[in-house]
């Protein structure tokens, strides 16, 4: 396979609280998500430099995007981030790899600019101790 480009992504859908995948593609302009490894310090004194360990996997989600406040878009999915505690499946393919974390949304930042610009900003955790996996 050739290198690709972002374009024309096949598949961003997020739980809504009842467990129902939405696909807010569109209301999406940008996202990021990150796949770290924590490290463990194991340099003994007899070292003169750092050893290390990997350890524990995490996963990070950060969207942002254009408010929609249409029926299962955007707003349906996130608004009830402040008054609920449900883990959310983030469902993520481009270019035929899938990569499908549990998280927790932690917070819903809305933002109007000065040019009236509404738009959002979600972050999200790795929810269940499941290694986030590329398949």
């Amino acid at each position: 396979m050739a290198k690709v480009t972002g374009l024309g992504w096949t598949t961003l859908s997020v739980d809504d609280a009842s467990n129902s995948q939405q696909d807010i593609r569109n209301d999406i302009t940008n996202l990021q998500w990150a796949t770290p490894r924590a490290v463990q310090d194991v340099t003994g004194i007899d070292k003169s430099a750092n050893e290390r360990l990997l350890v524990l996997a995490d996963f990070t989600i950060s969207m942002t995007g254009v408010f929609n406040p249409a029926a299962n878009r955007e707003h349906d999915v996130f608004k009830t981030i402040s008054s609920t505690s449900v883990n959310r499946l983030v469902t993520n393919v481009q270019n035929g790899k899938t990569l499908s974390p549990t998280v927790v949304l932690t917070d819903y930042q809305l933002t109007r600019a000065n040019t009236g610009d509404l738009t959002w900003t979600v972050p999200g955790s790795l929810a269940n101790g499941v290694v986030p996996t590329w398949s």
